[in-house]
């Protein structure tokens, strides 16, 4: 078992969690662009979360995560001490690294988890990273100090304008990519967040003829390569995401698919969120609980 050691809500409405994890194997392998697969108990489905942070000195991972069905519900409900039963990891092709030069990278909401731990091991490879990270409201933007520490530019947008620039993360992307066109210094853009961003991320950085990065988030089963759930369309192929991915050729995905089948089941996590909340009286609001856990 893997116990949690720190617990930090970031926002209520929807309900964002950050939590450090024991799990001393995978936080010294673990690379960027890699994510674990979790199981609270023994009734519990397979949870696949990308990793934001790891701390090899005192073996801790960290996960940061919104409740969107049943399964994160129940993973929002567990406090410090807590433990996990199944934590396996990582998984997943790591982001390739190399100087690439200077490194756009467009975080979106949860997206900005994953992105922080690709820009950490970006710079040890001497790239010059700049930083776009969005949200819809400035309550669900998170870890902007993280960020401007490894960043050397960081700009942030809200949809509403409720903090930074008014706007969406694509138009910044296309202003900087103009700005670029001459000088040809962005040599890579590496996009994560909802599909629908991560879809015109791609599309913004086609016409410049730079290489653009999507971490995939569709449905996992075993996350080993056996089932075929994670299937995707890239380039007209189908390709795993478990094992193939989870970073793709954002110019060559079929987003429109994968949206498709990320709503295969929507019917079924509606029933199932609804027993949940009939079972437990209510879900976090994001305000309960939520201590440190005296953990940095």
């Amino acid at each position: 078992m893997n116990r949690i050691v720190a617990k930090t809500g970031f926002s209520q409405d929807p309900a964002v969690w950050m939590m450090q994890v024991e799990a001393p194997q995978i936080a010294k392998k673990a690379k960027g662009g890699q994510f674990v697969v979790l199981r609270i108990n023994e009734q519990g489905e397979r949870i696949p979360l990308t990793i934001a942070d790891t701390d090899t000195d005192k073996g801790l991972v960290t996960l940061v995560f919104q409740e969107v069905g049943k399964s994160t519900a129940a993973l929002g409900l567990l406090e410090v001490g807590d433990e996990i039963l199944d934590f396996i990891g990582p998984l997943g092709k790591p982001t390739h690294m190399e100087n690439y030069g200077t490194v756009l990278c467009v975080a979106g909401g949860i997206g900005i988890a994953p992105v922080h731990n690709i820009i950490r091991e970006l710079k040890k490879h001497g790239n010059k990273v700049i930083t776009i990270m969005g949200a819809r409201t400035k309550e669900l933007l998170f870890w902007e100090d993280k960020m401007r520490a490894i960043s050397d530019e960081v700009y942030v947008t809200t949809d509403d304008g409720s903090y930074g620039r008014h706007g969406l993360v694509t138009a910044v992307e296309q202003e900087l990519l103009e700005k670029d066109r001459d000088q040809g210094d962005i040599n890579l853009v590496i996009g994560i967040g909802p599909p629908i961003m991560m879809k015109f991320v791609a599309k913004t950085s086609e016409p410049f003829g730079v290489k653009t990065l999507v971490s995939l988030n569709s449905i996992m089963v075993d996350a080993t390569g056996m089932c075929g759930a994670c299937r995707v369309t890239v380039g007209g192929v189908t390709r795993f995401v478990c094992v193939e991915g989870p970073e793709f050729d954002g110019h060559q995905v079929d987003f429109d698919e994968l949206m498709t089948r990320q709503r295969i089941y929507v019917e079924q996590e509606k029933a199932a969120m609804e027993l949940f909340r009939q079972q437990h009286g209510h879900v976090c609001d994001g305000s309960c609980g939520g201590n440190d856990g005296g953990v940095s």
